[in-house]
């Protein structure tokens, strides 16, 4: 059986590498980068890495709403999954937009923020592939530019 037969989901890649950007309580945190693993059944796991050490996190999936929950030991993540597709350079952005909690033992325990977390993916490597919803016709916002600067090399972890 593929990897994509055994994953219940067709909006998240199997495998993922994100770029990803947080702030709490209205002060921006830092850059990262996100790694997820689709697993069956709708969950998901990988880490997040925001200082060089690659953080575990484990997490759900819900297909029909576009909605992702997880957890690192240090903060409770939510969000929703935008698509924009890019037809003139054959990119596929994937944009995961949500709110963030910190939670003990972080020095930051209680206090809330949001995140945004982009990838892209080479349209051609989806032919035959259905898209989730319809693609937007607007630009992205402009978090998918900046944070898919983490994703090519051009900013420091």
């Amino acid at each position: 059986m593929s990897v994509a037969a055994q994953t219940s989901t067709k909006s998240l890649p199997p495998f993922s590498i994100w770029g990803v950007h947080a702030s709490v309580a209205g002060r921006p945190v830092v850059w990262g980068k996100l790694v997820m693993r689709v697993l069956p059944d709708q969950q998901f796991q990988g880490t997040i890495q925001f200082r060089g050490t690659p953080i575990p996190i484990e997490g759900s999936w819900n297909e029909s709403a576009k909605q992702i929950t997880f957890h690192s030991p240090y903060a409770a993540y939510s969000g929703h999954l935008t698509i924009y597709d890019d037809v003139q350079i054959q990119l596929r952005h994937l944009v995961l937009t949500g709110r963030l909690q910190m939670l003990p033992p972080s020095l930051q325990a209680g206090e809330y923020g949001t995140w945004v977390a982009t990838t892209d993916i080479s349209l051609p490597e989806y032919s035959g592939y259905v898209p989730p919803q319809p693609s937007s016709t607007s630009l992205p916002p402009v978090g998918v530019f900046v944070t898919s600067n983490i994703l090519h090399g051009n900013s420091r972890i």
